[in-house]
């Protein structure tokens, strides 16, 4: 032994169930243990061990002292490790299965013993994998996945893959895999439910529709649930992986012609009225038509990205990476060590970061315009919008609202001065933009964000011009066929129904 290590803790595996199944080896270390424990004896291989005369302690207690698994765990750790500690003692720790499937009290071990200076040695076992593969009659090889019924969500799911989902303790637990499954699968999906796999006396096997899979009894240490791989595109239909399959069908040699022929400059407009489509869902509140609308501009992201890859510049999981690292870059308040309080402070945060990484970039923060940052295509009001606030973070900005207001009579009046002298349309024009230009300001200072505001007079405007055609409708008429007066009359009463 190292003359450094305090002791030694030599973990062994109990096997999925069934003594005959122990290895020779791991019944010779268990038999000769000066000391052993067992995580619980709720298995099958410690009854017979019991009888033939090997003694153990359990640490059953500790689950029924804590409140959670986790802390259980830790504590057990904490036991083995302060029972090596003493006197150099060596000790073996035995565990259902294989130490090195599903077994958080070993992953603790191997993360702090060394840290203690104490021996750490693992000696395999048949885990209840063994028995799945050969009781379920599957093979691994055609796509696997073992996932952990604790804390199990839709994203861990891939339906192309035999899943075996583990740690199925009770009924309770069955029944929030149960809620996860249904998330993604059908409420009639075949499943199968195995309890003590390869035990002799013990073992069953029921197949269930999806939706009783809480209601089967004797859930306990030596249950799982296992869920058949399945080629069905409706499993698939709402992944984000068969998203970029599909995109990349359209795009190749045998996909549609009219997606192959796209580029980046061809979709230029789609990608733009796509994003206004999405902001009339918002402004109409109509949940169910902005999902939809919503995965159109979903895709002109993602056509954009299909063209860098076909190119071997990126793919769609670049952008999402770079994304990513982003969000948690510029949120050190949420995954970092600094905090906000408020959004004013959060901003902040957000807004330091983005100079960092200009730096990093090689870039000076420093050097750049003050009005860097804002799109050169975006629409003029909402530019001018950007613009103002951006001079007026440096201190170009009116002291107060009524500067601002000023400014706007004053440009207002040269707009009339320019069309009373007749000047040209270019020279009205430019005087016609200073006044946008000088209302947006004032916009600022009451707090109000112009495209919004102009949004909800156009929607005003057109809820009023409907009515005014409705009514005209219901006495034969149109607008062309109306007088203005008449049409002025109807739309008083229009607003009259506003105020109602």
């Amino acid at each position: 032994m190292n003359a450094n290590m305090k002791g030694t803790i030599t973990v062994v595996g109990l096997g999925s169930g069934d003594p005959d199944r122990l290895t020779l080896g791991n019944l010779k270390k268990l038999q000769q243990a000066d000391k052993l424990y067992v995580r619980t004896k709720d298995h099958p291989v410690l009854d017979w061990l019991a009888e033939s005369g090997v003694a153990f302690d359990s640490f059953d207690s500790v689950y029924e002292a804590k409140e959670d698994f986790p802390s259980v765990y830790r504590e057990i750790a904490d036991r083995l490790i302060e029972a090596a500690s003493k006197d150099g003692a060596a000790i073996t720790y035995a565990v259902p299965g294989h130490p090195m499937v599903a077994e958080a009290t070993v992953k603790l071990l191997k993360e702090r013993c060394p840290e203690q200076g104490i021996g750490l040695e693992i000696v395999g076992g048949e885990s209840f994998l063994d028995e799945a593969f050969a009781q379920l009659g599957f093979d691994p090889i055609e796509g696997f996945q073992l996932l952990d019924a604790a804390g199990l969500a839709m994203q861990d799911l891939k339906p192309h893959l035999h899943t075996l989902i583990g740690q199925v303790y009770d009924t309770f637990t069955a029944s929030d895999v149960k809620l996860s499954l249904m998330e993604l699968y059908p409420e009639d999906y075949e499943v199968v439910v195995g309890h003590a796999l390869g035990v002799e006396g013990q073992e069953q096997i029921v197949k269930v529709p999806l939706y009783e899979l809480d209601r089967i009894e004797d859930y306990g240490n030596l249950s799982l649930i296992y869920v058949p791989r399945s080629e069905d595109d409706r499993l698939q239909i709402r992944s984000f992986a068969r998203l970029h399959e599909i995109v990349d069908i359209l795009r190749s040699p045998g996909g549609c012609p009219w997606d192959r022929e796209q580029t980046h400059s061809s979709l230029r407009k789609n990608l733009i009225e796509e994003a206004y489509e999405v902001l009339e869902t918002i402004d109409e509140d109509d949940p169910e038509h902005m999902q939809e609308e919503l995965g159109d501009l979903l895709l002109q992201v993602m056509l954009h990205a299909q063209m860098e890859e076909e190119e071997g510049t990126f793919n769609v999981y670049d952008v999402i990476g770079t994304l990513n690292e982003k969000l948690i870059f510029r949120h050190p308040h949420v995954f970092g060590d600094r905090s906000a309080g408020d959004a004013a402070e959060a901003l902040g945060n957000w807004e330091a970061m983005k100079a960092e990484e200009k730096r990093r970039k090689g870039l000076k923060p420093e050097e750049a315009s003050a009005l860097d940052g804002v799109p050169r295509d975006l629409p003029a009001l909402m530019k001018a919008y950007k613009l103002q606030k951006k001079a007026a973070k440096v201190g170009f900005d009116w002291p107060d609202a009524s500067g601002a207001l000023a400014k706007m009579e004053e440009e207002l009046a040269e707009l009339k001065q320019s069309i009373q002298q007749g000047q040209s349309a270019s020279e009205i024009e430019l005087e016609l933009g200073d006044v946008l230009f000088s209302v947006v300001n004032a916009a600022r200072f009451i707090g109000a964000d112009p495209e919004e505001a102009l949004s909800r007079t156009n929607r005003k405007f057109v809820s009023r011009f409907h009515y005014v055609e409705a009514k005209l409708r219901e006495q034969g008429l149109s607008p062309a066929q109306s007088t203005l007066a008449e049409m002025d009359k109807l739309w008083d009463e229009a607003k009259g129904h506003e105020h109602a």
